[in-house]
C-alpha cells in the first residue's frame, strides 16, 4: 500500500481521517494507514478493535504529499459509495 492509492482515496471522497472514524468504520474497512510517529495509545485502540494497518511516513511527510492543511496518525480508506458531493 502506498501515499499514492492514499491520495487517490482522498480525490474520490473515500477517505476518514482521524481514529474515531477509523473505528467507527471498522471491519469495513478496505485498509487502514497510520504515520509513523502515531501515538502508542492510538496504535493500542487500534490492535485492540483488531484492525490491520499499514504503516507509513510521518505525519509531517504524509500533511505535504497528501497536501492537506491538517496532520492527522490514521487514515482509512473504504469501498462504498463516496462521500464527496453528498448533500
Amino acid at each position: 500500500m502506498s501515499v499514492k492509492e492514499l491520495k487517490e482515496g482522498i480525490e474520490e471522497g473515500k477517505v476518514v481521517f482521524g481514529i474515531k472514524q477509523a473505528l467507527k468504520v471498522g471491519k469495513k474497512a478496505k485498509n487502514i494507514f497510520i504515520a509513523k510517529d502515531t501515538r502508542d495509545s492510538t496504535v493500542e485502540k487500534l490492535e485492540k478493535a483488531e484492525l490491520a494497518f499499514d504503516v507509513l511516513k510521518s505525519k509531517e511527510d504524509l500533511t505535504k504529499e497528501l497536501n492537506l492543511d491538517f496532520a492527522c496518525e490514521v487514515f482509512c480508506l473504504y469501498q462504498g459509495v463516496s462521500h464527496k458531493g453528498a448533500k
